[in-house]
Parts: structure tokens; C-alpha cells; sequence
């Protein structure tokens, strides 16, 4: 996995769990790869993915079973939404805003942009 400079490396380990449970590549309430597994697939130092779990588990998108492991939460896709939604509203919508205006694009060319992306992506 290649790593941006411009958010934390747990974040993006983070990003990329919670992109394996919405693909349903990883089931709810099923055992996902231990600090261990993640950091070896990742090449990440295995603090770095503790780190990433610890931020999950606060999130209530993983669960450690003492002795058996993370699991995905009963709850983990409401939360990953709640939390991506809060991140984009956050971090990334502010960006948008700040470029839009530097460069003079208009609310109904991002309209026109997005109906276009709709019908392309079905």
C-alpha cells in the first residue's frame, strides 16, 4: 500500500480496514487479521496498526475478543458512514470549498460535473 504525506499513516491503515468491511471483504462479526497480519500485508510497523485498532475500537468499527482476537462490530458500516461523513464534512469539503473559489467554479458546473460522474458510474 503506498502512503500519503498529508494524513497520518494509522489514519490511512485505518482507511484502508474500513474499506475492506464496506467492499464486504471483511463480514460483519467476523475475525479480521491481527495487528500482526495487517502490518506484515501492509509493510507497516505493527505499533502503527495497534494504533489504527485502537482508533477503530473507539469508533465501535472493531472489537477485541480477548484470546481471539478483532472482529467487525454489529454496527461497524453505520459507524464507518457516521465517520467518513463527519470527515468529509470536516476535512475534505473545506478543500473543495477553497479551490472552488480560487478558481471560480460555480455551483451549477459542479451539478453538471456530478449528474455526469452518476450516469458514467452506473
Amino acid at each position: 500500500m503506498s502512503f500519503t504525506e498529508t494524513r497520518p499513516i494509522y489514519i490511512q491503515v485505518a482507511d484502508y480496514v474500513c474499506e475492506q468491511i464496506l467492499s464486504e471483504k471483511w463480514k460483519i462479526g467476523e475475525r479480521i487479521l491481527s495487528i500482526r497480519e495487517l502490518g506484515a500485508l501492509l509493510e507497516v510497523n505493527p505499533n502503527t496498526v495497534l494504533r489504527s485498532y485502537d482508533f477503530l475500537q473507539n469508533k465501535d468499527i472493531i472489537v477485541n475478543k480477548r484470546g481471539l482476537g478483532y472482529f467487525t462490530a454489529e454496527n461497524a458500516i453505520d459507524n464507518i458512514m457516521n465517520f467518513r461523513k463527519e470527515q468529509f464534512f470536516k476535512e475534505e469539503l473545506p478543500e473543495i470549498f477553497k479551490n472552488m473559489k480560487l478558481l471560480h467554479i460555480k455551483m451549477s458546473e459542479i451539478r453538471e460535473a456530478y449528474k455526469l460522474f452518476k450516469t458514467n458510474s452506473k
